[in-house]
């Protein structure tokens, strides 16, 4: 089961820093809906650089319930943004590719090496994200585990039989 699709833009700022390894850095800050559906500089300062990327469609997805219950219950519920840096009309950019509310998906992302930041979630993207978690996150059932016996007795004395059989009958 999937939702419709949720038209999202993502706003990428670049600020100087002061160190000597690295010059600025770039950063997801804001996540726009109802935004044409085009990429454009919004402000071009050199201590403040941002671009708009629009295009997005969000979609929940209900086998990434389990992501998304993970994502509104930690202390911040945010938006995950993967992003590359891009060079255009001469200058490096870094340019969203990913945008998911799952937690799951943002942690695969980073264990793939990709650059994912976070930016807040508004309230009505909670609201929305935790009535599908309410309606399609099942938690898995804990199963009670047998541990093993270390004092030795009947049950050690019968494993240790059951593994001199010869197996494969």
């Amino acid at each position: 089961m999937e939702t419709d699709a949720l038209s999202i833009a993502v706003v990428m700022q670049r600020t100087r820093l002061n160190n000597r390894w690295q010059t600025y850095q770039w950063q997801p800050v804001d996540i726009l809906t109802g935004v044409p559906d085009d990429s454009r500089c919004l402000l071009d300062h050199d201590e403040d650089l941002r671009w708009l990327f629009g295009g997005f469609e969000v979609r929940l997805f209900s086998d990434e319930a389990e992501g998304y219950f993970l994502n509104i219950s930690a202390p911040s519920p945010c938006w995950f943004v993967m992003y590359r840096l891009e060079e255009m009309d001469g200058v490096e950019i870094a340019v969203p590719k990913v945008v998911t509310l799952s937690y799951h998906e943002g942690a695969r992302l980073m264990d793939g090496g990709e650059k994912v930041e976070t930016v807040p979630a508004s309230a009505d993207i909670l609201d929305r994200l935790t009535a599908f978690v309410k309606t399609y996150y099942v938690p898995e059932q804990k199963r009670k585990r047998r541990k093993p016996s270390f004092e030795g007795g009947a049950a050690i004395a019968k494993m240790a039989i059951e593994e001199g059989k010869p197996s494969g009958g």
